[in-house]
């Protein structure tokens, strides 16, 4: 956020909006029954959180319209991306900055956050701080320190969070846990994880030229904490993904999701220490791989055996599985494999590129899926049918947290971790060796000079 004094928020009078914000402080919200204020078919007040939208793109439209709440405030730095999303919420206020936006509408209980990998940690951080309720798409952040202080910021704030991985809200994974946790598979030592990203350029040295900004395009405020240049359509508004600066390649942009799967069902956040090293097809200091394969060493974990989780992307892929029939596919553009002493396990990933029926898990050989399946232990995620849109659970897990005061399935004290988890892929391409990691001390041990690249510096005028 830029350095300068913030207006003082709210008045004397106990709002809405202010028991919205203080919902994760409190065990329960009471949400005023309909039959209190009469009138049949009325709504309560708290039956609509007031939600404002930061980034007005392809996700941050789709994060808005499955809420189903009240749009109250729309910002983008690109008038004319952002245009499809002002019309389709029209009513609601427009803006350019953020911190504008939540200077001037008193009135927003929370806020999505979609805007490119490089400027999700300030706006975030600038809501927390104001008490709104946030939805952050994945990854959580650009770089491993900004993780560790959005959890912290979160914590300390109490207010209701989520990161955008849609797959942690599905049956799928939770299934894929529960086979784990049950014992079906054995011991997993081994785990492959795969995706077909990057699918924007990588490999590649800046642009040359500088060519006139679009009209409507604020660029110094697209660029915010990152080093400033000149405006060039290869950064804008589609291909950001691929350059250090400002995305965090295939790692960063699918890590979150597949990643998960591992991250979660083998309880890897429960490692203090752990070591990953990186091959690739290199980088230019500007872009990060067109291909790299990384592999996480994790140790025993509990009652969880060490386990090796190796990731590929750029068309990399891992050997197949012998028990994978040759008629099936290799499990889709994007996916894991967990490789137990008694049998193996396919999931993959509810995103582009995977095709219905290939996310769920499935074991090999296939002629153990006609078994009863484990037990049941873990709570399915429930949603009304009659408003459900493809993707859409995760967001109303979100919003029925935020009017029940209680954190949802992917909140920064799960994602957080998972995004340092996965961004400290990335530092091991920027370090060319392998690194250690200590998560109780945050730093890399066996190369100090590594731990250069899990902070970046921004530029002057901002700050976290």
């Amino acid at each position: 956020m830029a350095d300068r004094k913030r207006k003082a928020a709210g008045g004397n009078a106990v709002s809405r909006r202010q028991l919205l914000r203080g919902a994760a402080a409190a065990t329960a919200l009471t949400i005023v029954p309909r039959h209190v204020l009469g009138g049949k078919g009325r709504k309560a007040p708290s039956d609509k959180l007031n939600v404002a939208g930061v980034g007005l793109g392809v996700m941050g439209c789709e994060n808005l319209r499955n809420c189903g709440e009240n749009v109250v405030a729309v910002c983008d730095v690109d008038w004319q991306i952002a245009a499809e999303g002002f019309r389709r919420f029209g009513k609601a206020a427009k803006y350019k900055d953020y911190r504008r936006m939540l200077d001037k509408q008193r009135n927003v209980d929370a806020v999505i956050v979609a805007t490119p990998d490089h400027t999700h940690a300030v706006i975030t951080a600038e809501a927390i701080r104001r008490g709104k309720h946030v939805y952050v798409q994945a990854p959580l952040t650009r770089d491993v320190w900004e993780a560790r202080q959005l959890t912290k910021l979160a914590r300390e704030a109490r207010v209701i969070t989520q990161m955008g991985n849609e797959t942690h809200s599905g049956p799928d994974i939770r299934k894929a846990c529960e086979y784990i946790w049950s014992g079906t598979l054995g011991a997993v030592r081994e785990v492959h994880c795969w995706t077909n990203r990057p699918q924007w350029p990588q490999g590649i040295g800046r642009p040359k030229g500088a060519p006139a900004a679009p009209e409507k395009l604020d660029w110094d405020l697209w660029l915010g904490p990152a080093p400033r240049r000149p405006y060039h359509p290869a950064y804008h508004p589609c291909n950001w993904r691929g350059w250090v600066d400002f995305g965090t390649g295939a790692m960063g942009a699918m890590g979150c999701h597949i990643l998960n799967g591992p991250f979660w069902a083998l309880k890897l956040g429960q490692a203090d220490t752990f070591t990953i090293e990186a091959d690739s097809t290199g980088t230019t200091g500007e872009t990060w791989p067109k291909a790299s394969t990384i592999r996480y060493r994790f140790p025993a974990r509990g009652d969880m055996a060490p386990v090796t989780v190796t990731w590929f992307d750029g068309g990399r892929r891992p050997p197949r599985p012998k028990e994978l029939p040759d008629t099936r596919e290799h499990v889709g553009s994007n996916g894991t494999f967990f490789i137990g002493e008694k049998c193996k396990m396919a999931l993959g990933a509810l995103i582009s590129g995977t095709r219905p029926g290939q996310a769920g898990p499935r074991l090999m050989p296939e002629s153990l899926m006609g078994s009863k399946g484990p037990p049941q232990t873990i709570p399915r995620v429930k949603f009304d049918r009659t408003m459900w849109v493809q993707r859409s659970r995760h967001e109303l897990e979100w919003v029925a947290a935020c009017k029940k005061g209680r954190q949802p399935c992917a909140n920064f004290a799960t994602s957080g971790p998972l995004t340092e988890m996965v961004l400290l892929g990335n530092v091991a391409l920027l370090a060319g060796k392998p690194i250690k990691w200590d998560r109780k001390q945050m730093k890399i041990v066996n190369d100090s000079e590594a731990n250069r690249y899990l902070r970046r510096e921004y530029r002057s005028g901002w700050t976290l």
